[in-house]
Order: structure tokens, then C-alpha cells, then sequence
């Protein structure tokens, strides 16, 4: 609950300190009196969007400050103890800095964290309801979310346990939906690894082959250069027999001539034997090299058909680098083979998703047998709901001066189960006996709206406490509802019923309400009165200031008087305002 409010800088407020009691609180003040601002300055602690126009002109800053008492271990409480936040004791004290330039900045018991962590505390301890929670009250949406709310915890974990389904056939559809697209792709793809597979089977290379062949092609191609080349080295070397009729001298006979006169010499000077052993080698190498290119020649044969299945053979190797594996041409023999076992690994991959089909359609068929039994446990638990809520708010409705009428909630199967379930919820009304149930937005006036919000809001009460606080030692505090005039459209004997339904509502839980009506303000245990003040003219310039003061005895009797003629010294205003404060009082001890 909210104990106490501190306002700084905001709007027309130059300061105030609001208290809130437990029960039922009564802001009350003339039109424009800044009613508004202090529920601007909750929504400041809750989280809500700032903007720089609601500091008081002249001021640096506007500052919201509020102390909340939490049940210890409940929800919020531990969520403002994982944000870091410290307690004193069961209490909680949060504030908001609005500067007149710059962005807003959020501390939480004496830290800083983005509002967003101020919103989700908020979320657990304070509901606000406004005029525009009347129009949110005609969407398809908010209505489900009222009858899902009566459940309670354990409905809540029912619809969670449907959206867990829900999504879980969605991925599933959607997996199989894009193995199916992908179906003709791969068949095409297969089809062209297969054709490339086979030529390159046929084709069969080996590796190195193109290199081997570029080689060979050119020995075959300049034959008869490289014989004659070949030839003149062998006979430099060495002279065959159809050579040595050659007078010219060849390596061989040279170097044995040479070899020959030094081993004559070193008889006479015994170091030329190192030199007489040196030409000796040169003669064994020359005659060894000779002798291989012998071989070589022996070897080199100018073969032209040869030639031709060489050239070929590299033009087919050549072909297949350019065709196959797609439009980048392949380097070599090598990078071929290698493409040729990349692509029959994929082949074997691309022939065999049909386990994989196979396998996502049962994903498939799994997924919507879960959802068909978490949506028929969810709709099942609707329409018990959807008993107890019409019962409920249709009793409620009798009391709110809306005699004879009923609340009908009608759930309408969908051809496909969607997010929410497997139908649509729709809050219907009959305004009277024997008249049609129709949508609240044709079928309810303004006025009656703000009662059907009121009714649910009292039925709904007991599912809005928080699970977590159930069995934990220590006070328990209900959670605060906030009412932005709920009572708008209403008056007479039905204002009097809608400040009974928020003080019943306010034995549980602690209950604000903006509103306009004596008849409501009566019910309040504590009544704060807005009030706008224009000072003296200073430098030509009057001031206006907003005070917030609490009202009781005879004050608040005054108050009451104002809000029902506009003249709080009027005798018989006086008098009816007694009269209510003391119906309100003695109807609440027998309620």
C-alpha cells in the first residue's frame, strides 16, 4: 500500500504531503484545482513516462517521493531487492527527479534503476483506473483479460501453459512450412550434383594428372628439337660408335688423354696424383651423364597419336574444371576431386531429408495435439469462469442501482485456436429484463460503464492479490487501487451505491478515488481536499500555488457541502452532507 506521497515542483504544486490511510482515500477539489497532477505524480513513481512540461515554471526540478509499505517476501519486495533497492523494514521509499532539461532519473530505496524497474514494482502494488480503462473495457482483449483475472494464480499458469503450446505449434508449422519450401530447391540441386557427379566419374582423373599431361605434351610436342639438343650433349660427352669417326674430341676421351699424361707426370712430382685422381672423376661423371641421356633419347620417341590423345585429355580435364561445381571455374585436377568429394557428401545429405520431413510433420502433429488439450483445459476453465463473473457482476450491477441488469459473457469458438485461446471472449450487457445482450460499447452509456468497471474491479479484488504473499509471516497489505473519477456519468442513490462497492473494496485493500460526487466522498475514511491558491501579484505577475490538505469534522462536512451545491455555508447543503457522512457511516457497520 501506499503510506505516504511527498511532491515537489510539479505542475501548479509547489509542495505537498499527502498521507494515505488504509481503506478508502477521497481526493476531492474544485475542477482544476490539480486534481490530476497527484495522480501524475503516482504515475511518476510507477514508472510512467515523464516529459520536462510538468515542472513548475521557474523550478529546476520536479520531485515525486513515495514511502510503500510491503508484504515481506511478496513479489514486489523481492523485485526490489534484486534491483538493489534497500528496505526499512516493510517499508519501501521510491522517488522521481523530472529536471526542466535533461531526462528523468528513478532511485528505488536509495538506488538508482530505470523506471522501468519503478514499473515493474509498481505493476505488483498499485492498479490505476481511469475514463480511459472505459474505452480500454470495450476491446475484445481487456475483456478476456478480466474473466482469465478471476481465476487467479492457478488460471494464470493455464494460460501461460496454453501460449507455451500455442507458440510451440506455431515454430513447429513454420519449421515444416520452410522444409517445404526448400523441398524443389534441393531436388534441383541434387539433380545437378548428380549430372556433375557422374561425368566426373566417368571423366575419372587422377590427382596431378593435368600437370603430368602438361609435361608430357610438351616432350611429345618439340620431339625432334629435343633429340637434336640431346643428341649433341651425349656426343660432347661421350662419341658412340658412329661418332668416332668424328675427329672432333668428346669430354670422355679428353679428360682419360688428361687423366693419362698427370698420372705419366706425377712420377716425376708426386702431387699431380691428386689432380691425375680429380680428371679421373670428370671422366666417371661425363661418362655417367652420357649415359642417362642415352636413356633419355632412348625414351623420346615423337609419337603424333600420342600427342593428340594427350592434348585431349587436357582439353577434357580443362572442360570439367569449367563446368562443373557452378559458374566459378575450378583451378586444377586436384580442386576437382576435391569439389567431387564435397559434393557427394551433400548429395548424400540432399537424398536424405526425408527422415527429416518425416520427423518435422510429427513435430508437427505432436505440437497440435498439445495445443487441442491445453486450449480445451483453457476453454473448459473459461466457461466455469464465465458463470461465476456474470453471477458476480450481475449481483454487483443490482447494488450499483442497474436493476434488472446482466452481464452475459459470451465465448465464441475460433476456426483455428489463436494466442489466447480457441475463442473469443466478449463482455455483453442487457440493460433490462427481456433486453438483447449487446457489446458494452453499444449497449451501456457512459455512466453505466463506470459501474460495470466498478463491479468487475470488486469481483476481481480477491484474484488481484499477490500468490506470493499467501502463508508469509507477518502483516499482509492488500494491493491499492486507484480510481480516476470511476464515478463519472453517475449520480444520485447510484453515487451512493458506487461509494459503498469502494468501501467494501477497501476492507481488503487500500483504495484511492478522484472524484467529484459528495455521495462518493462520504464513504471515505480519509478525505484530502486539492486546493488552488492565487497569491499577490509580485512584479505584476500573480503566482498560482495547488496545497493538498486533509479534511475531517467539520471541514470535511463543508467540503462535502460544496461538492453537492457549490456554496459549502448553505444550511441545507450542510445538513445533506451530515445525512451522507452519517449513512455512509452507519450503512458501512451493517455492511
Amino acid at each position: 500500500m501506499i503510506e505516504s506521497v511527498h511532491i515537489e515542483d510539479l505542475g501548479v504544486i509547489q509542495e505537498a504531503d499527502l498521507a494515505f490511510g488504509p481503506g478508502l482515500t477521497a481526493l476531492t477539489g474544485e475542477t482544476g484545482a490539480g486534481k490530476t497532477l497527484v495522480l501524475t505524480s503516482l504515475g511518476l513513481l510507477l514508472g510512467q513516462r515523464s516529459e520536462s512540461t510538468v515542472v513548475r515554471p521557474g523550478a529546476s526540478r520536479a520531485l515525486v517521493e513515495g514511502t510503500f509499505v510491503l508484504t515481506p517476501g511478496g513479489r514486489a519486495a523481492d523485485r526490489a531487492v534484486q534491483a538493489g533497492a534497500e528496505l526499512d523494514g516493510d517499508l519501501l521509499i521510491a522517488s522521481r527527479t523530472v529536471p526542466a532539461q535533461g531526462r528523468s532519473r528513478a532511485h528505488l530505496g536509495g538506488r538508482s534503476v530505470p523506471s522501468a524497474v519503478l514499473a515493474e514494482v509498481g505493476s505488483g502494488l498499485v492498479s490505476v483506473h481511469g475514463q480511459a480503462d472505459q474505452l480500454r473495457l470495450r476491446s475484445s482483449a481487456a475483456q478476456r483479460a478480466a474473466l482469465d483475472q478471476l481465476g487467479g494464480a492457478e488460471h494464470a499458469r493455464r494460460c501461460r501453459d496454453y501460449a507455451t503450446a500455442f507458440r510451440a505449434w506455431r515454430e513447429a508449422a513454420a519449421a515444416l512450412a520452410r522444409w517445404q519450401e526448400g523441398a524443389a530447391s534441393r531436388a534441383a540441386e541434387a539433380e545437378r550434383l548428380r549430372a556433375w557427379l557422374e561425368e566426373l566419374e566417368q571423366l575419372d582423373p587422377r590427382p596431378g594428372e593435368d600437370v603430368a599431361l602438361e609435361a608430357e605434351a610438351a616432350r611429345l610436342d618439340h620431339a625432334e628439337d629435343l633429340r637434336r639438343a640431346v643428341s649433341r650433349a651425349r656426343g660432347a660427352l661421350s662419341a658412340d660408335e658412329a661418332s668416332q669417326t668424328v675427329l672432333e674430341p668428346d669430354v670422355v676421351a679428353l679428360a682419360a688423354g688428361a687423366e693419362r699424361a698427370l698420372d705419366t707426370a706425377a712420377g716425376l712430382d708426386p702431387a699431380l696424383g691428386d689432380l691425375a685422381a680429380q680428371v679421373r672423376q670428370i671422366g666417371i661423371l661425363a661418362a655417367d651423364a652420357a649415359s642417362e641421356l642415352g636413356d633419355y633419347l632412348a625414351s623420346l620417341d615423337a609419337d603424333p597419336v600420342r600427342l593428340s590423345w594427350v592434348q585431349d585429355r587436357r582439353s577434357a580435364l580443362r572442360g570439367a574444371c569449367q563446368r562443373i561445381g557452378g559458374p566459378q571455374e575450378l583451378e586444377d585436377v586436384d580442386a576437382l576431386l576435391a569439389w567431387g568429394r564435397q559434393a557427394s557428401a551433400r548429395l548424400d545429405h540432399l537424398d536424405g531429408p526425408q527422415d527429416a520431413g518425416s520427423r518435422l510433420r510429427a513435430d508437427l502433429t505432436g505440437a497440435r495435439q498439445e495445443l487441442e488439450q491445453a486450449a480445451a483445459d483453457l476453454t473448459g476453465a473459461r466457461q466455469e469462469l464465465a458463470k461465476q463473473l456474470e453471477a458476480a457482476v450481475t449481483a454487483e450491477l443490482e447494488g450499483l442501482q442497474m436493476r434488472g441488469a446482466r452481464l452475459v459473457v459470451e465465448l465464441t469458438p475460433l476456426a483455428e485456436p489463436g494466442p489466447t485461446g480457441a475463442e473469443t471472449v466478449a463482455l455483453l450487457l442487457a440493460a433490462h429484463p427481456g433486453a438483447p445482450a449487446l457489446p458494452l460499447g453499444k449497449g451501456a452509456s457512459g455512466g453505466e460503464l463506470s459501474r460495470i468497471m466498478l463491479a468487475l474491479e470488486v469481483v476481481l479484488a480477491q484474484s488481484e492479490t499477490d500468490p506470493q504473499e499467501a502463508g508469509r509471516s507477518g502483516p499482509a497489505h492488500g494491493r491499492t487501487f486507484v480510481f480516476d473519477e470511476v464515478d463519472a456519468g453517475v449520480g444520485g442513490r447510484a453515487a451512493l451505491e458506487v461509494g459503498r462497492r469502494l468501501a467494501r473494496l477497501a476492507r481488503s485493500h487500500q483504495v484511492v478515488v478522484v472524484t467529484h460526487l459528495a455521495q462518493v466522498a462520504a464513504w471515505a475514511s480519509t478525505q484530502l481536499v486539492v486546493l488552488k491558491e492565487v497569491d499577490a501579484a509580485r512584479d505584476g505577475a500573480p503566482t498560482t500555488s495547488t496545497r493538498v490538505v486533509p479534511v475531517t469534522g467539520q471541514d470535511r462536512v463543508r467540503e462535502l457541502a460544496r461538492m453537492l451545491s457549490g456554496h459549502e455555508d448553505s444550511e441545507a447543503a450542510l445538513r445533506h452532507a451530515a445525512e451522507l457522512l452519517a449513512e455512509a457511516g452507519v450503512a458501512e457497520s451493517l455492511t
